[in-house]
């Protein structure tokens, strides 16, 4: 992983799915989050944890995280390569970081 500076929930989100930890996952999320995987839209931290099931750490993802940039107080934008049994590519992921957690997370 890089040295880019990001918030402590991020790089939780990141090492959970690589060590396929699911409740440290769900618990780097707030338990109001919202994730919207390309539309398709999960609410509060059991959306959170369906969502792990089906198209993360479920189909073994492992995150390198590329760059990050801070676009708002507390937006960032990681772009992340994501290899598994699921999607493979590199893109861009926006998270929205309220208290120290991830109250928000766009995947498009």
């Amino acid at each position: 992983m890089t040295d880019i500076e990001v918030p402590a929930a991020i790089h939780a989100f990141i090492d959970a799915t690589n060590a396929g930890d699911s409740d440290a996952f769900v618990g780097a999320f707030t338990p109001d989050a919202y994730l919207n995987d390309w539309g398709r839209e999960f609410h509060g931290r059991d959306g959170v944890r369906r969502w792990d099931s089906t198209d993360n750490i479920g189909v073994q993802a492992h995150f390198v995280l590329k760059d990050a940039e801070r676009t708002a107080d507390d937006t960032y934008v990681a772009t992340l390569t994501v290899s598994g049994n699921g999607h493979n590519g590199t893109g861009p992921m926006t998270f929205v970081v309220r208290d120290g957690l991830i109250a928000s997370l766009r995947i498009s």
